[in-house]
């Protein structure tokens, strides 16, 4: 090696240490940047210029030093875990806070709840049969009525409402995954361009990795690794991304837009050409489950049809037992709830003009002249509002159908929340081991920063070392002695 080389020598291994000390500089920087993957100098030795041989001066050392590359310390199968998990986990907390919102909805156990509005309604009935004749406690039943028919119409208003804000969330979901799969379309295309080209593309990779995950947690979306750089984001078997290219996703026409067209239910399409998008995870299709028809197990829909199912069986059952009754004029009991044809929560309402209308009376069967006709056993008689009453200690009654509603209801938000817990645990693990390899350690950075230093500090000794043996050669040579 010449002592000229030796300067070249010296040289490279002050750019190498101090490109690898801007690395370093760059992860500190960095530390608390969100989806940032530390960086790694890959440094790399430069062989001879030329190979020895008969005429050189003797053997040749290497060259000096050159950054290889600058490499990001992820862990690809790390990356499609933590994908994976977070798709899973987002789905069940979904579902968990839908039922936790209809749950909320429910008030029970609570004195603004259903079942205290049909304890009071029953204990209406039976003061009335104790005092037939008494206007007041006719009025408290008249109040009680109305109060129950509030409880049970403003109850499906309330998961109406819930179902419209759901359907809202999923459009506005939607677009945010077709504007983060043309984000990333984008970086891919402008990552393999910098590829190409030569250049270090890793801030560019680290904020496309953070739209991978975000899509994974809207649609349980993964990602496939090309060897140009680019990323695949596939969804059910189907591209989202490929390449600089993305597919939309859309609302298929005809899907159910409230809670009322809720048998048609909500379903998903590729814009491109109308094909219906595969089964997943992650929050979209979460509200999608959630605002599917009660046949297919749609939470908001059960929830609506119980509501409706209830209402049936309060105004079937009490308005039958009316019907067969006698106010106190004589005249036979009409409805006390409507509608009644068909029997729906939405619009429950009480029928009963006012006090006068309420009938408390059982009746009899009198033949007169060979004619059967029912009569009021007697102007002060409650039997038929005791009658009423006894409905709420029916197996088959109102109150056993609201029971069953608010139990199972209680059971699967308990599961889910449980389910949700269990997979954000999961999920949690693997991020976990994704920033135990990624993120940036602040005392690991200090000691490779120390290190470099130090290189760079040998490697200037080492050209002013040279340097001095040069002006020895060039100004001292034949001088000394004299």
């Amino acid at each position: 090696m010449s002592t000229f080389s030796g300067l070249s020598t010296a040289l490279s291994s002050l750019n190498a240490q101090r490109q690898s000390l801007e690395v370093s500089g760059q992860n500190v920087a960095n530390a608390n940047t969100v989806g940032y993957t530390r960086q790694r100098a890959d440094l790399t030795s430069v062989e001879p210029l030329a190979a020895a041989s008969l005429f050189s001066g003797g053997l040749s050392t290497g060259s000096g030093v050159r950054v290889g590359g600058i490499t990001r310390l992820g862990d690809i199968f790390l990356d499609a875990r933590v994908r994976s998990e977070t798709g899973s986990a987002a789905y069940a907390a979904t579902r968990a806070e839908t039922y936790a919102r209809l749950e909320s909805t429910i008030a029970e156990p609570t004195d603004r709840g259903v079942s205290h509005a049909l304890t009071t309604f029953w204990a209406g009935w039976q003061d009335v049969g104790n005092s037939p004749n008494s206007d007041s406690a006719r009025a408290v039943l008249l109040e009680s009525a109305t109060a129950l028919a509030d409880r049970i119409s403003s109850g499906y208003a309330a998961v109406s409402t819930q179902w419209s804000q759901a359907r809202t969330e999923l459009t506005t979901a939607l677009t945010e995954v077709n504007t983060t799969a043309s984000g990333v379309a984008q970086l891919n295309e402008q990552i393999r361009g910098v590829l190409a080209s030569g250049g270090s593309a890793n801030e560019l990779i680290d904020q496309r990795d953070v739209m991978i995950t975000s899509l994974s947690r809207m649609v349980g979306a993964n990602a496939t690794h090309r060897e140009d750089g680019t990323v695949d984001v596939m969804l059910a078997g189907n591209a989202l991304v490929r390449g600089d290219e993305a597919n939309a996703i859309e609302v298929r026409p005809g899907s159910a837009d409230t809670l009322a067209e809720s048998g048609k239910g909500v379903t998903l399409q590729w814009a491109g050409n109308g094909t219906p998008v595969g089964a997943g995870s992650g929050e979209v299709l979460a509200l999608v489950s959630a605002l599917a028809p009660a046949g297919d197990e749609g939470i908001l829909a059960k929830a609506a049809a119980s509501y409706d199912a209830i209402a049936a069986t309060l105004v079937t059952q009490v308005n039958d037992i009316h019907k067969a009754s006698f106010t106190t004029s004589g005249a036979p009991g009409g409805d006390v709830f409507g509608p009644t044809d068909p029997a729906s929560a939405k619009d429950l309402h009480v029928a009963l003009a006012g006090i006068a209308d309420i009938a408390v009376a059982g009746g009899v069967d009198v033949t007169v002249d060979g004619v059967v006709t029912r009569r009021p056993k007697g102007t002060l008689d409650g039997s038929a509002a005791d009658t009423m009453a006894t409905l709420g200690a029916s197996t088959t009654g109102p109150d056993a159908d609201w029971s069953t509603f608010v139990v199972g209801l209680g059971v699967q938000s308990r599961s889910s929340t449980q389910r949700a817990a269990v997979t954000e645990a999961t999920r949690a693990t693997a991020e976990k081991l994704q920033l135990s390899t990624a993120s940036v350690d602040i005392d690991e950075e200090s000691v490779n920063m120390l290190a470099y230093q130090r290189a760079y500090e040998g490697a200037a000794r080492v050209l002013t070392a040279i340097d001095e043996m040069l002006d020895t050669l060039i100004n001292r040579t034949g001088v000394v002695g004299r």
